[in-house]
């Protein structure tokens, strides 16, 4: 080599030397310390909390201190380790140390603020630029809605809606529902899905739940619409359901207050006994009838057989035709006498009577003359041989 190309490798050599001083503490410092994490940037509704998952990682093991600026006044921030509310992280200077910062942003946020995390350690100071962007309904809505809204049945009807609680936010909500607006002495239940006994339950984040509500109409309760209101609550969220109940009316049919539940008559006889029904319900009865379980062998017909249309407060008249077996002992019998219409029907206890089988006049005077028979038979055979 010549001695001015040896000049030149020597002067190259030097100033690369020169260089490494300056270099080396740049480099050492930007493997000291790293701050980051997955989604720096996000946009959230207001009113909600956003969470960052933060990595610390040192080239050795070492002490941390973390802290936050640019945080408004009216949030709340915090960073989270371990279980504990967290100032400093210790690093072990392989993996990375993993950090939760939890940011309330308040319901009257609006627009992007920008916030930032410092870590000072290892000798070295790393910054992490946060965005959070405060947008209507940015994490998902929750919405309360029910496929049927109104039923229609009589007043003794038991009414059964369901309602779909929907979490479509990033986290877990706590709902809860009651009754709002209801009709005086109505009975209104609100069931949530798997805690029939819990007055409050959770919804998943990104999942479903449900209220079964029931609704019970007080008696006699006339025909009309009715509404009934519910309100649920889903987190810090309130949903009002408008439900409505339309009333057909109350469906009742009963026994007369004076009626007679006795009878006697002879067996293998007609007997007549009268039935009086009052419709007792709020609205009419159709295709009203009656019907006996008499005993074995007895009879019983009905004039009329049945009535149309049964108004409310008024009554109709059945004449029961009873007639006992022929060979019905002297004594008392019970038949269950029952009124039926397709809309309602008299309880089964109500309509009990007892029937009195008396022994009819021919079976007595019969009676008497075998007696009579008897004894002038008997009367003659002591004439004849009392004296031998």
């Amino acid at each position: 080599m010549s001695p001015r190309r040896l000049r030149g490798v020597l002067l190259l050599t030097a100033f690369a030397l020169a260089l490494v001083p300056a270099l080396a503490p740049a480099a050492m410092a930007a493997d000291a310390l790293s701050l980051t994490t997955p989604f720096p940037a996000v946009s959230v509704s207001p009113g909600n909390r956003v969470t960052f998952n933060l990595s610390v990682k040192t080239a050795g093991s070492s002490r941390v201190d973390l802290s936050l600026a640019g945080v408004p006044s009216t949030w709340t921030a915090t960073l989270h380790g371990g279980g504990f509310i967290v100032s400093a992280v210790q690093t072990s200077g392989t993996a990375a140390t993993e950090v939760r910062l939890d940011i309330d942003v308040p319901a009257d946020a609006t627009g992007t603020t920008h916030l930032t995390v410092t870590a000072r350690g290892n000798g070295a100071t790393a910054t992490l630029p946060l965005d959070i962007t405060s947008e209507s309904n940015a994490s998902g809505e929750v919405k309360v809605s029910s496929d049927i809204t109104s039923q229609k049945g009589p007043s003794d009807q038991t009414f059964t809606f369901s309602l779909n609680v929907s979490n479509q936010k990033d986290q877990d909500l706590t709902y809860s529902s009651t009754s709002g607006t209801t009709p005086p002495g109505w009975t209104v239940n609100t069931t949530l899905t798997g805690s029939s006994q819990a007055t409050s339950a959770t919804v998943k984040a990104g999942g479903t739940s449900g209220v079964t509500v029931t609704v019970k109409a007080a008696d006699d309760t006339e025909a009309a619409t009715y509404p009934v209101q519910i309100v649920t609550t889903v987190g810090t969220e309130q949903f009002t359901t408008d439900l409505n109940v339309e009333i057909t009316g109350s469906y009742k049919v009963a026994f007369g207050t004076d009626q007679v539940f006795s009878a006697r008559g002879p067996a293998g006889s007609v007997t007549e006994q009268t039935f009086t029904i009052t419709n007792t319900g709020t609205a009419p009865v159709t295709d009203l009838r009656m019907s006996a379980t008499p005993p074995s062998n007895w009879t019983v017909t009905f004039d009329p057989e049945s009535k149309d249309t049964l108004a409310p407060n008024d009554s109709v008249i059945f004449k029961a035709r009873i007639t006992p077996s022929g060979s019905a002992i002297s004594g008392d019998y019970s038949i269950t006498f029952k009124a039926t219409a397709k809309e309602a029907s008299t309880t089964a206890d109500a309509g009990t009577v007892r029937f009195t089988v008396e022994t009819s006049i021919l079976g007595a005077i019969i009676g008497a003359a075998v007696i009579v028979a008897a004894i002038a038979g008997l009367y003659w055979v002591f004439r004849r041989y009392g004296r031998r």
